[in-house]
């Protein structure tokens, strides 16, 4: 196959997990400047974005606003916050922007201070669990991404259509 899209990471993750390691991805790499525009594939308009960035809802929406209708988010979640909000950020994204989320997650030990989550994971547009590969160990996974889904949920709540970029602004009463 043939490369026909690039991502760069936007959001660093630099923080001090409770429990967990002290990452600082800042220090060993810089951030992309922008999201890159969604590419049509086979599977469907897949809007790109890694891990971290899955913390930022204006990215995603950003990606369905320019017509992604399945956003991927490639991971290493650390295992505390993978148990704390994993699954709970990855189908919040999913009713958000009512797009297919198919989230591939590193899992176990990369080093005797690092642990990755793991549970792979393919969200539908109304938030349901389609698959989770789990935590213990490497796999190969497969799900049926059905767009009938997609229409359905779109179709049934327009939320793209009731958007409010002019009301999104704190005012003095």
């Amino acid at each position: 196959g043939a490369i026909v899209s690039q991502y760069s990471k936007v959001h660093l993750f630099d923080a001090d997990v409770k429990n967990g390691p002290v990452l600082q991805e800042s220090s060993y790499t810089s951030s992309g400047n922008c999201l890159t525009a969604p590419v049509q594939t086979p599977v469907g308009i897949i809007g790109l974005q890694i891990c971290y960035d899955l913390r930022f809802p204006q990215a995603a929406m950003a990606l369905r606003e320019a017509g992604a209708n399945v956003i991927t988010y490639p991971s290493a979640f650390t295992v505390p916050t993978g148990k704390a909000h994993w699954e709970i950020l990855l189908r919040a994204r999913a009713i958000e922007t009512q797009c297919w989320v198919i989230a591939s997650a590193q899992v176990g030990e990369h080093s005797s201070k690092r642990r990755s989550y793991g549970h792979s994971m393919v969200i539908d547009p109304w938030g349901q669990v389609v698959l989770d590969a789990g935590g213990a160990k490497e796999s190969l996974c497969f799900a049926d991404i059905d767009h009938g889904v997609t229409s359905s949920v779109r179709s049934r709540m327009p939320i793209i259509d009731h958007l409010r970029p002019d009301a999104y602004h704190c005012s003095e009463t």
